[in-house]
């Protein structure tokens, strides 16, 4: 049981992986239909991996602590 909640802990890592790809290439596209704007999307690319990155680290910090705590 402990490992089975280490590891659903674990998918908030992989979903914060896979959300910051999909925002990575709609920045890129954004960046590509106006280079105009490319400083303001940017700027809310880097907040939003910010706080995806946070919540991978929240995340793998529980998993961890339900592997030494409870294991």
């Amino acid at each position: 049981m402990v490992a089975l909640g280490a590891s659903i802990a674990a998918l908030g890592c992989v979903g914060a992986g896979v959300s910051l790809g999909i925002a990575t290439a709609k920045a890129c596209d954004a960046c590509a239909r106006q280079p105009e704007a490319d400083s303001k999307i940017m700027k809310l690319l880097i907040l939003g991996g910010a706080l995806a990155e946070a919540t991978a680290i929240y995340s793998f910090v529980i998993g961890v602590l339900i592997i030494l705590f409870l294991g």
